[in-house]
């Protein structure tokens, strides 16, 4: 596994959308606006567009061989240091075909790069740590340094700075607040902070006593057990079938998993249906610990964490619930491949390495 080298300052990001397009549509230009005012301004950071990546929703959707395009293009153009999703989606499965090959894996290893993004990025995220580089499950642009309130929220920038600055002995700490999910995205939501909520449960302990540690590695529930139903398009069995980017059970062995939960919201019924796809490909058997992102405005909260616990039960698994990561705000990162220690004596979470790596390092 190839870890990306740390980020220089002044460093450039190379914005791609490789699931929606929406970026690209006109009533977005606000938010885009945000993007390019916030990443020099909070972090420093420089911004280029890949070169499809405004072409809109319909282009997008018609061309993901235009989508691969613009991942191949991130890596190999020497102005990009750091590759951001802008946001996700549903359809990232399409790229597949056209990255999964040795000419792509070769340049992933001459010029590896952080990748950043969550939800149907999960995709992108288990199809790069297939081709062997480390990626990060984190906020994407749209999403979050597009936060159409005053600033983006203090947790979710402490968290990216916590992985530009490559900090080591990250204690994982519960947000004091979350916030709902907007409903309306327009421009006069600007400098509108959305509702504010006190977090009433922390990070929840589920089951499990001791320590336990072992290298992060998961995603998007819906997107994973998708990988191996199929989902909301026909060719979407087929592409996974071929490309198998979903883990073996040799792959998840020894892994503290990291799952949750889409805007979708699913019911506890959806939610015991995904478990079990992830159940039968033996993945809760080979783990070695279980985090879970917190339900996006704790809609069915009281139902998850008994569907979770009983899950712990059942596989005498080391259990936490509630953490900020995933379609909840704010957002921390989650580093594929590096390992993360729970001391549930003590109920702390930590990230024992720094998230990336020491000049590209190779494990």
């Amino acid at each position: 596994m190839i870890y990306p080298g740390k980020i220089k300052k002044g460093a450039t990001v190379g914005i791609v959308c490789l699931s929606s397009g929406v970026l690209g549509e006109p009533f977005v230009k606000h938010e885009i606006k945000l993007i390019e005012e916030r990443l020099p301004k909070e972090f420093g950071l420089k911004c280029k567009y890949m070169p499809n990546a405004l072409k809109g929703e319909e282009f997008l959707k018609n061309h993901p061989e235009k989508k691969a395009e613009d991942l191949k293009v991130a890596f190999l153009d020497e102005e990009v240091d750091i590759i951001w999703s802008a946001l996700g989606g549903d359809d990232t499965f399409r790229t597949l075909p056209h990255l999964m090959n040795d000419e792509f894996t070769e340049i992933i290893k001459k010029y590896p790069k952080p990748f950043l993004g969550f939800s149907d990025t999960t995709n992108n995220h288990l199809m790069l740590y297939q081709l062997g580089l480390a990626t990060f499950y984190a906020p994407s642009l749209l999403s979050d340094v597009a936060e159409l309130g005053p600033e983006i929220f203090t947790y979710t920038k402490d968290w990216l700075n916590k992985l530009f600055n490559s900090e080591k002995n990250v204690v994982i700490e519960s947000s004091p607040v979350w916030y709902e999910a907007r409903t309306s995205f327009d421009e006069s939501q600007l400098g509108v902070w959305r509702k504010e909520r006190k977090e009433e449960h922390g990070h929840e302990y589920l089951y499990g006593e001791g320590v336990v540690q072992g290298d992060l590695l998961g995603g998007c529930l819906e997107s994973l057990s998708e990988m191996i139903t199929g989902g909301r398009y026909p060719d979407q069995k087929e592409v996974y079938e071929k490309y198998q980017i979903f883990p073996t059970r040799e792959q998840w062995s020894g892994k503290i998993a990291f799952i949750e939960t889409s805007e979708e919201r699913p019911n506890p019924e959806k939610l015991k249906s995904m478990l079990a796809v992830l159940e039968d490909m033996g993945v809760f058997g080979a783990i070695r610990g279980l985090i879970i992102g917190k339900p996006q405005d704790e809609v069915y909260y009281r139902e998850y964490k008994e569907i979770y616990t009983a899950l712990a039960k059942k596989y005498n698994l080391p259990t936490v619930f509630n953490l900020n990561f995933g379609h909840t705000a704010p957002r921390m990162v989650l580093p594929y491949g590096k390992p993360i220690k729970i001391n549930f004596a003590k109920q702390e979470i930590i990230l024992v390495d720094g998230m990336l790596g020491e000049k590209n390092e190779r494990n």
